[in-house]
């Protein structure tokens, strides 16, 4: 566990920072925003506790699917269980095992679900008869009734929720402001003044979990990052952040981004964003050998490391100035694929934003990312952010 920090003082009124600049990152908005109000946590604690409870109460087992039994009631047409060798209680698939067990054996599940209870169970026990694969492998819970919340190929590599919730202790205590990593404080789009004191509610929080999944954001933002100035002589802030996902019935993969922002809003929107970072896991065979050695070890290295690489990154693209005519300008990013059309509009945006043509890499970072901003096409917004990455990433 983190040793408790001592903060340094804050501002009475936060923050002031610029959120018009760099990356918006909207995956921790379509978590907060899709989130009932079991699924919210104010704490880690009170998170972890909940993860391990129920794999406290599951077992996994690898077991022959010809072997596993399917009855329905035909006076309950809602009503479907499974026998399982060795497991003395009917278990009942939940919504998400019943379409793995489905997938498992090239069956669809929607239509599946459409059909009663005894018709279903005929086609899905044809399916696990004929299961080329022979194996799979159970997850089931039991806490007074038995469910069946995973089925998975024999290979599948769990890692489970509590596990990466246990590694983000490590370095973030409770979450909410023992050590330096807490969840976030709130945006005054008023006056662009980011507040990081808000007390942590059902509202605020950026700590979820699900039957299917976790879903953790933290800040570092009670220590801001200074690198560089912004046009009117303030400094250009940051924080540090990160965000990590799981899911140990196997509806997503493992992953963690880290990042610098300048700001998050009450919608949970990250704003500013630089330097932004992914890894992904899946869940194969290796799994847990590969969260233990690759993704828990980075977050730590991300959590512990010093800010000056990024900001001597920063500096650096504010420094390499690479045009100074409107032809210069114009070659730099036609060079670098970006059209007539769309070269003209980063140029302006620039200007409007920043007062001046873009001269700098930064000044190009910065107009790129604003114009994808504007993107209502993810695929088009990405593309445009990925140039932006890169060609920040060239400098030095």
């Amino acid at each position: 566990m983190s040793q408790a920090f001592a903060f340094p003082p804050v501002p009475a009124s936060g923050y002031r920072v610029d959120p018009s600049r760099g990356q918006r990152i909207g995956r921790v908005s379509s978590e907060w925003f899709s989130r009932p109000a079991d699924e919210r946590y104010l704490s880690l604690s009170e998170l972890i506790a909940s993860v391990r409870r129920r794999t406290d109460l599951s077992r996994t087992r690898t077991i022959e699917s010809a072997a596993v039994r399917v009855e329905a009631r035909r006076d309950d047409g809602d009503d479907l269980t499974l026998l399982i060798p060795g497991s003395e209680k009917a278990i009942a698939p939940t919504h998400w095992s019943f379409g793995q067990l489905a997938s498992l054996v090239g069956a669809p599940a929607a239509y599946l679900r459409q059909l009663p209870a005894p018709l279903a169970a005929i086609n899905l026990q044809y399916g696990l008869t004929s299961h080329r694969a022979e194996q799979v492998k159970t997850l089931e819970l039991d806490d007074g009734r038995v469910e069946l919340r995973a089925v998975t190929g024999p290979d599948y590599g769990r890692i489970y929720d509590h596990e990466l919730v246990s590694s983000v202790q490590k370095i973030a205590g409770n979450g909410t402001g023992d050590t330096r990593w807490k969840v976030p404080g709130v945006l005054d789009w008023g006056t662009n003044v980011y507040n990081p004191f808000v007390d942590v509610s059902a509202e605020t929080t950026t700590l979820f979990a699900s039957d299917r999944d976790v879903f953790l954001f933290l800040v570092d933002d009670l220590n801001p990052i200074e690198a560089g100035r912004l046009p009117d002589g303030s400094p250009d802030l940051f924080f540090r952040g990160f965000y990590c996902w799981n899911s140990e019935v196997g509806a997503k993969t493992l992953g963690m981004a880290s990042f610098y922002l300048r700001a998050v809003c009450a919608n949970r929107n990250l704003w500013g964003v630089e330097d932004f970072s992914e890894i992904t896991i899946r869940h194969s065979k290796y799994a847990a050998s590969r969260f233990a050695y690759e993704a828990a070890p980075a977050l730590e290295r991300f959590a512990n490391s010093s800010p000056v690489p990024f900001v001597n990154s920063i500096k650096a693209a504010r420094s390499a100035v690479v045009a100074k005519t409107d032809d210069d300008r114009q070659a730099f990013l036609r060079k670098r694929g970006f059209g007539k059309a769309e070269t003209a509009k980063i140029i302006d945006t620039v200007l409007r934003e920043e007062g001046h043509k873009p001269e700098s890499i930064f000044d190009f970072v910065q107009g790129i990312t604003a114009v994808a901003r504007q993107r209502p096409n993810q695929d088009a917004r990405l593309d445009l952010e990925d140039k932006a990455k890169k060609l920040l990433e060239g400098v030095g």
